[in-house]
């Protein structure tokens, strides 16, 4: 299967057993990906979407089919694994509202338009937002969100 599609079939759609659905995966090297996810804790009122890094050890147990690529978020919920574009349209009508209506409504473009757009700002987004500062440390009572 490409990992550039969304994982059907076998066991990738099951949510992982005992976490909550969704879980955002994200590089955890990634000075933008440490700001999406700050993004995504301050918009995500319900506290609905939980996260990981990449490079963890929930994404190394993670026991499906999952992308190797660091370059690209994940996300696993209860309908699959989502990656690039599809990934950011699934955190976000997690988080709902006017959110989750862009997320609907970003339908309208073609994938292979919405995943090029991803894919160029993934390949230079460590030389235009640098590296992470440092590993992200949950706080404000976020700890329940990150899983390792």
């Amino acid at each position: 299967m490409s990992n550039r599609t969304r994982q059907e079939g076998t066991d990738a759609n099951q949510p992982i057993p005992g976490e909550p659905s969704p879980v955002l995966f994200y590089d955890g090297e990634c000075g933008l990906c440490h700001r999406c996810v700050d993004w995504f804790l301050r918009h995500d009122g319900r506290a609905r979407l939980r996260f990981a890094p990449l490079q963890g050890e929930t994404y190394a147990n993670l026991d499906r089919d999952r992308p190797e690529d660091l370059s690209t978020m994940v996300l696993v919920d209860d309908r699959g694994v989502w990656i690039e574009s599809d990934a950011v349209r699934s955190a976000l009508r997690a988080v709902g509202g006017g959110w989750g209506v862009i997320a609907a409504t970003s339908r309208i473009l073609p994938k292979f338009l919405r995943d090029a757009a991803y894919r160029f700002v993934a390949k230079r987004r460590l030389g235009w937002f640098g590296p992470a500062d440092a590993c992200r440390i949950p706080g404000d009572g976020d700890e329940s969100r990150f899983l390792p």
